[in-house]
């Protein structure tokens, strides 16, 4: 069963429409454009509710990624005392006032020590060029070990 409905359309278009009512099913074309305007709104209403589900996807990749995080950062604080209980005095004023963490592996004091110990945390699809921002985790974390080992400690010499 069909429904008439009153459409309302501005004279120039009602012009063009009478030009060419013969050569177009005017009905079916309201019809389609209708139908297909109710698609893309039911579309996005399933999308909206995908979001809901993808709001809840974000959030546990934002809790595993902060545990991963800190297992960077905690795994660097470890590695940065491990380093001082060994350094030399000059070695670890050095790099207590070093910051160049873009450029680790490039140091001339503490580079070869980072080339290693990048690689070894480096991700398999990191980038070669420069550090990804797990690696900045570590090195911060390797600064604050080194820090706390030398606050432990500068008080005592």
């Amino acid at each position: 069963m069909t429904k008439k409905v009153t459409v309302s359309i501005p004279d120039l278009l009602h012009a063009k429409m009478e030009k060419w009512r013969r050569s177009f099913n005017l009905s079916k074309m309201l019809q389609d454009a209708i139908a297909e305007a109710i698609q893309r709104k039911e579309d996005f209403q399933k999308r909206i509710q995908g979001d809901l589900d993808l709001c809840e996807i974000i959030d546990r990749l934002k809790r595993e990624k902060e545990h991963s995080e800190g297992n960077y950062f905690a795994t660097g604080r470890l590695d940065g005392i491990a380093w001082a209980k060994t350094a030399h005095y000059e070695d670890i004023q050095y790099a207590l006032g070093w910051e160049d963490l873009d450029n680790a592996a490039k140091d001339n004091v503490l580079g070869g020590y980072f080339v290693e110990k990048i690689g070894k945390i480096q991700r398999k699809d990191a980038r070669l060029e420069g550090i990804d921002e797990y690696i900045r985790v570590y090195l911060t974390g390797w600064k604050k070990g080194l820090s706390d080992f030398w606050d432990e400690i500068k008080e005592k010499l």
